[in-house]
């Protein structure tokens, strides 16, 4: 069992029945939850992907077109959807009904996803449980409980980065039926990409392009000039709605000091970004008086690009799908078709209606 950050965090490893990886940090040492062993009959995993882009049903291929990588996942058909409360397979292990963890409970626990849509050689897909409590939800967790969270990409962030064919770690999570999740419990997923993602790589050649200072900081520094979309800042964050914002209600999440990934953030930074965070999802979840469906996604430079390392800024992402009470946002034609995009509330009103959410 090692401690994972300055805060007592303890991680310990073990393997699952057909050999995936899961990993538990935990917030008191001695627990032991790593000897529980997975007594479930799983077949092994199956081999990799051969080849540098893998096979017809499992790998990457490239659209020359679009000048992007799309990931071919035809294994995932047979996933978990939407199994009853008493079969979540997110829920501890408990006598007669053995899951995806092991142990009878944990603080924020990862393991490898048993129905990835990238596998190793070409990159990885881990699962991130939140906490053991299968009614709750992020927005609901104690700043003490989101610090773990934080600690835990922080870990797989350079895990998973130091791997020879990573390019990128994305670290999301989706939440809502609307959204399109599959499991209720709370959770998220951890992506270690074998190229640039094509938002991340747009970012990044931006900056590239900048003829000022920083892309990053000006843009942040013009969000505290402005000051009509900020939602939520404190000594070490700071939350606003873009000024071009692409859907109903959309919060850019930045650190004060800019950082290329999460590893690179400082104690005071990641001691008060669980506080911020649950006070935006709260926002998102006043707005209408029920809980938002969202998306939650950790913008990072890529790996072992040391000119983006310098320039870029990491942030979160946090975007809801809902426009109004019982409306969602869909893709329009234009969007869907041409990636152009139109929003139907002004971003000023959309910050203005999320700080008076609470």
């Amino acid at each position: 069992m090692t401690l994972v950050s300055s805060e007592p965090i303890w991680k310990a490893s073990a393997r699952l029945a057909d050999g995936r990886e899961i990993v538990y940090y935990d917030e008191a040492p001695g627990l032991d939850r790593a000897l529980a062993r997975d007594t479930r009959p799983l077949p092994p995993r199956p081999p990799g992907p051969p080849g540098p882009a893998g096979s017809a049903e499992q790998g990457i291929r490239w659209d020359p077109l679009a000048g992007e990588w799309v990931v071919i996942a035809a294994a995932r058909q047979d996933r978990t959807f939407l199994p009853p409360a008493d079969q979540c397979p997110l829920d501890p292990s408990a006598p007669g009904r053995p899951t995806e963890i092991p142990a009878s409970s944990y603080d924020v626990v990862v393991f490898e996803n048993r129905f990835p849509s990238l596998r190793e050689p070409l990159g990885r897909c881990e699962v991130v449980c939140f906490t053991s409590d299968h009614d709750a939800s992020f927005a609901q967790l104690s700043p003490w409980r989101a610090r773990t969270v934080l600690e835990a990409w922080v870990d797989r962030t350079e895990v998973l980065g130091a791997l020879p064919e990573t390019r990128q770690v994305y670290c999301f999570e989706n939440r809502g039926e609307e959204i399109g999740v599959t499991l209720h419990h709370p959770h998220g997923q951890i992506y270690a990409f074998p190229f640039v993602a094509p938002r991340v790589e747009r970012m990044v050649a931006q900056a590239r392009r900048y003829a000022g200072g920083n892309l990053f900081d000006d843009l942040v520094t013009a969000e505290l000039r402005a000051g009509t979309r900020i939602v939520a800042r404190n000594e070490h964050w700071i939350a606003f709605v873009p000024e071009a914002a692409r859907w109903p209600y959309e919060v850019r999440i930045f650190p004060a000091a800019r950082v290329p990934d999460l590893p690179a953030l400082g104690e005071p930074a990641r001691e008060s970004f669980g506080p911020l965070y649950l006070d935006v999802l709260r926002r998102f979840d006043a707005l209408f008086g029920r809980p938002a469906p969202y998306i939650a996604a950790w913008h990072q430079a890529p790996v072992r690009d040391q000119q983006a390392q310098l320039q870029f800024a990491a942030h979160l992402q946090v975007l809801s799908i809902r426009r109004a009470p019982g409306k969602l946002k869909y893709l329009a034609g234009t969007e869907s078709g041409m990636g152009v995009w139109s929003n139907d509330i002004v971003p000023e009103e959309a910050a203005n209606r999320l700080r008076e959410a609470l």
